[in-house]
Order: C-alpha cells, then structure tokens, then sequence
C-alpha cells in the first residue's frame, strides 16, 4: 500500500443518511471513502488489509457490527474499527470494546466527534506499527545472537528514540563510550526501518588505514592506485537500499570528512579514479565516543558534517550510570554462553551479582559480557561466585623486595633461625600481616565484603570468619 495515497476508511450502514453524514465529513477532512450497506460486504472489503478504519454500524443485514469485529484479527496491520449504535447501552459498549474495537459512535453523533474519532484511530495505527517494528527489530536481533538489554529508565529511552526515529529516513548519530553497544543500537535501527530487508554494512573508519578509507567508502576503478588489480564498488554502493553504519566517525580524516559531506548532499558517489557518479540510496547512522562539538571548536570536525549526521542524537549512558541494568545482562550472557563456554548451566550467586553491580565497568556492556565469559571459562562449578571474578579488580603483582612487609618478613625469618626449635615463623607472619591486611582492604573497599573478599581472592565466607576471629572493626558497621 503506498504511503502517499490518502487513508481509507469504510462505511459500513444500511441506513444512506447515516453513510451521506459520514462520507461528506471523512471526504473534507482527506480521507478516501467506501461506503457498503451490509455486514457480509463490510466484512470482504476490510478483510483486504487496504482500509485503515472502519465505521461499522452494530445492526446490518446479514453479519451484525460486532460480528464482522470479532472475525477480523487484530494485527497491526488490519484497519481500526468504530461500532456505530443507536442504543448507548453498557452491554453494547463492553462487547465493542471486548472484541477490539477503537471505539463507539451512539447516533445521533456530531460531526467533531467523527474527526477526533478518525484522527484518533490513525495515531493509534501509527503507534501499533511503531511497535510491532520494533518488537520485529528485537526478535531479530535474538535470532542473531546479539540483544539491546536492560530496564534501566536511560535504555528505555533509548528503545522509545528507535521506534520512533526507526521509520523515519533520517541520519542518527549515536554517541557514547566504547563498548556501550552503539553498533547493536544502529542495528536495531535499521532492522525495524523500512530498509531491513536490504543490507546493513558497518564500517569503522578508524580501523581503516587512511589512504584506503575513500576507496573503502566509495570503491574505485582498476588501475586506480597501485594494488587496485579490480574495481570495487565501495561500501557506499554495498549498502544501497539499505543503511551504512560510520562508526567511529570523529576519527575521519577533515579532507575525507569534506567528500562524505557531497555525498550525502548530492545522493551520489563518484569511485576513486572515476568520473561518473553513481547514485546511491542509503540511510547514514553514524556513531563515535568523541564529543563532537569539542571536535569542531578544535577544528577536527566539519560542523555542517555534524548537523548533517545529528539530524536525531542518541546518547547511550555508560553501564555505571545503569546499575540497575547490570544484573539483566549478566544473566542474558551467561545464557548466551553457558553452552559454548561451559559444561553446564552455571547460575551468579547473589553475592556475585552484587559485586558486578558496584563494579565502575569502565569498558562498559562489552567489559561485562567479557568478564562472563572469562568467568564461565575458569569455573570449575556450576555456580559462578564473588571470587570467579577477582580478576576484575587486578591481577595480583609479585611482592617487592624493597617494600616493609618483605622486610619484616625476613627479620622473623632470621629470628626464627636463631632458635630453630620453636618452628612458628608461619603463624608468625600470619598473625602480623592478616589483621592489617584485612583492615586494609575493607578500608578501602568502604566496608563492602563482596568487594573485599574478591580483592583478597577468597569466600565472602573465609572472610567473615577472619572478621570475627581477629577482632576487626568493619567500616561503616555500627
């Protein structure tokens, strides 16, 4: 059905003044009007999936309003439908509704409650397709493997952003830290846009060496450079029809950054070493963790490039400003790799969940799903603990001679050798470093134990017990 032909709505009563009303005041408000006289005939016409909106009286000849209602589904794509009634009647208004209509006109009805019912049912449309877009977008995104996650109000921000901005042929530029999922956002994007069916090419501009990237993003004739046995077509060309994702795009080059500007003003691609443009039909979402206004103060980026990509910016926050997020992806990448990286099916303690929520997760979503992975690896369970994940907080360091604890420990050592019978230098030792050690450590962890039981590489357990043995005063307990 073409987006450029006015709505079009059904009459659907056997009384000709009622359809007359309708038809003079949908017609002046631009709407495209079919008129039928009975319910087997309104049921055919709205059962073609070309109407948005049906006007259905409740009493017909041959199928009644409500049954035409509940024989059509109730997909996106099937029109609205209102139940015109003479008798304003609880029962009648709960069947309507019940068997999903938009909503009832009662005769007599006036003219202004007609237009807000049509305008009402075409938003609500607009809105049903948004949603089944994007719920489309996400189903395929699981099918790949890869999924925006999370419940955190900033994420369903940004899931609100796509369907809307999702069928709207617009540029995006999503910014945000690295390994915030930035990619999985341009995918989402595109895959609940009109151009899914069509390819999504990614290019990280600054993974390419710069003497190639106007080559990599336009193609080039052969003979064009040295090495250029073939043509290529270039990525540009590679996506039409579909959406080209410039990641990274902070890092092109300002001479670059000129020729990509005529391209998306002109629609056309001119190949190195060529002198034909070719048109070329391509949605542009790009993304960078730079700041670009402070890229464009510097001189390093074009601003009429910046306005140009920024028509809708999405700002993804990074994982430690959504906390509450952490938990929901763990759990989502432990399932996703439990069967590749595992034997079983591990489970993340509470304790272990609570240490990667307080964990800053400065690589961001990518971090975490790296840290899991590593974690399920390394297992030997099938639970995943606080201590499965020390590493996250360092990798411990090989003592140096010159510092105090090494020498104290070679004082006990020596003294220990000066009367050999009492072989207590373990003890020793271990009662002069534990207490301080433990003190330390949940000083500086604030009194957090699952962060401190992590640091120290040991049971939340163990630790407590130490706690309790050595006397140590925990900060922050009362």
């Amino acid at each position: 059905m073409s987006e450029n032909r006015a709505a079009r709505v059904l009459v659907a009563d056997d009384e000709p003044s009622i359809r007359f009303v309708l038809r003079e005041t949908l017609e002046q408000e631009g709407f495209d009007v079919v008129e039928v006289a009975d319910g087997e005939t309104a049921f055919e016409q709205l059962s073609t999936g070309d109407f948005e909106l049906g006007f259905v009286d409740i009493r017909m000849p041959g199928l009644s309003g409500l049954e035409v209602l509940e024989r059509l589904s109730t997909g996106p794509s099937d029109p609205s439908i209102v139940i015109i009634t003479a008798q304003n009647t609880f029962e009648n208004a709960v069947e309507a509704m019940k068997r999903g209509a938009l909503d009832y006109l009662v005769k007599p009805f006036g003219i202004a409650e007609v237009k807000a019912l049509a305008e009402k049912a075409l938003r609500t449309r607009a809105l049903e397709r948004e949603v089944h877009e994007l719920r489309r977008a996400v189903d395929q995104q699981s099918t790949h493997g890869e999924q925006l996650v999370g419940k955190s109000p900033a994420i369903l921000e940004i899931f609100k952003t796509i369907g809307r901005v999702a069928a709207r042929d617009v540029s995006v530029l999503i910014t945000g830290e690295s390994g915030t999922g930035k990619e999985l956002v341009a995918r989402a994007i595109h895959t609940a846009s009109k151009r899914a069916e069509h390819p999504f090419v990614a290019v990280n501009t600054a993974a390419v060496p710069r003497e190639l990237l106007e080559s990599e993003l336009f193609g080039h004739e052969r003979g064009a450079f040295t090495g250029a046995v073939a043509a290529r077509k270039g990525r540009f060309r590679e996506a039409t029809g579909g959406t080209l994702f410039l990641d990274e795009i902070g890092d092109m080059p300002v001479d670059l950054q000129a020729k990509l500007l005529r391209v998306l003003q002109s629609g056309e691609v001119t190949p190195v070493g060529g002198n034909q443009a070719v048109t070329v039909d391509v949605r542009i979402v790009a993304a960078t963790h730079r700041d670009l206004d402070v890229a464009v103060a510097e001189g390093a980026f074009r601003e009429d490039l910046l306005y140009r990509l920024r028509v809708v910016p999405i700002q993804i926050p990074k994982l430690a400003d959504r906390g509450e997020d952490v938990r929901i992806l763990a759990e989502h990448f432990v399932s996703r790799y439990a069967g590749e990286l595992s034997d079983g099916h591990p489970l993340l303690t509470e304790e272990a969940i609570g240490f990667l929520a307080e964990y800053q997760w400065p690589g961001n979503v990518r971090e975490l799903e790296n840290a899991i992975k590593r974690a399920l690896v390394l297992s030997s369970g099938d639970v995943l603990q606080t201590e499965d994940f020390a590493f996250l907080l360092g990798e411990a360091r090989p003592a140096d001679p010159g510092c105090d604890l090494a020498k104290l420990v070679e004082a006990d050592v020596r003294e220990a050798l000066g009367r050999p019978e009492s072989g207590d230098i373990y003890r020793n030792v271990l009662e002069r470093v534990e207490r301080p050690l433990l003190s330390s450590v949940l000083s500086h962890t604030e009194g957090n134990q699952i962060r401190a039981a992590a640091l120290l590489g040991i049971n939340r357990n163990t630790l407590r017990k130490k706690i309790v043995d050595l006397g140590i005063e925990v900060p922050g307990r009362k």
